[in-house]
């Protein structure tokens, strides 16, 4: 009962934050981690395209990667489930990527920058491994990779539950966003290695 509930609640958070982008198209973008971006920032081309290609197939990438998880789908949907994984592993190459450039023009400087963009090359490398993987037919190592880079996309999740958390704690958001570039992935990977090493035992 508890693991179904757990589930549940891991599912509802990566549609609801996966679905969140879109907010962005809804109302005048000027809002949330936006406050704290310069005019300049802003306006240059080169970042929008960099940050919409993040947030938009980051979304996506949040929005279908839980499901590659269920046993179920695997073994009745063998097809949906590979369709899915492809469209996952594109989604997050492309939006690791631009999440790695951005990450130069975090807010904060140096420390929450370097906190992105080690978080980008994580999500890219075990991804593009979870891939390679598979396609040699290394199906515990492919699921391991998985693991983590799921992991690492969660963090869009747990970035957005840390970070209020930590501005009423510090009293200050660019405090909190020091700290938070690190702490929405790190805890996660370790998670993650706690269930690849569960699954290993069992």
């Amino acid at each position: 009962m508890v693991k179904k509930g757990l589930w549940i609640l891991f599912a509802t958070f990566a549609l609801l934050i996966g679905l969140y982008p879109m907010i962005y198209f809804l109302i005048d973008r000027k809002f949330g981690l936006l406050n704290s971006k310069s005019v300049e920032l802003l306006s240059n081309t080169f970042w929008n395209i960099g940050f919409y290609t993040h947030i938009i197939f980051g979304g996506i990438a949040l929005l279908i990667g839980w499901t590659q998880f269920s046993s179920k789908m695997r073994n009745r949907r063998m097809a949906l489930h590979r369709k899915v994984g492809k469209v996952y592993v594109v989604a997050v190459l492309l939006s690791a990527l631009a999440g790695i450039y951005i990450g130069f023009f975090a807010t904060g400087g140096w420390i929450s920058s370097a906190g992105f963009i080690c978080l980008g090359i994580i999500w890219f490398y075990t991804t593009l491994k979870a891939y390679l993987h598979i396609k040699e037919g290394e199906v515990e190592k492919h699921q391991k990779m998985m693991v983590y880079s799921y992991a690492a996309c969660f963090a869009a999740v747990t970035l957005r539950i840390w970070l209020p958390i930590l501005t009423i704690i510090y009293g200050d958001f660019s405090k909190a966003y020091l700290v938070v570039a690190w702490l929405c992935w790190v805890p996660n990977l370790v998670v993650g290695y706690l269930i690849t090493r569960k699954a290993a035992n069992q």
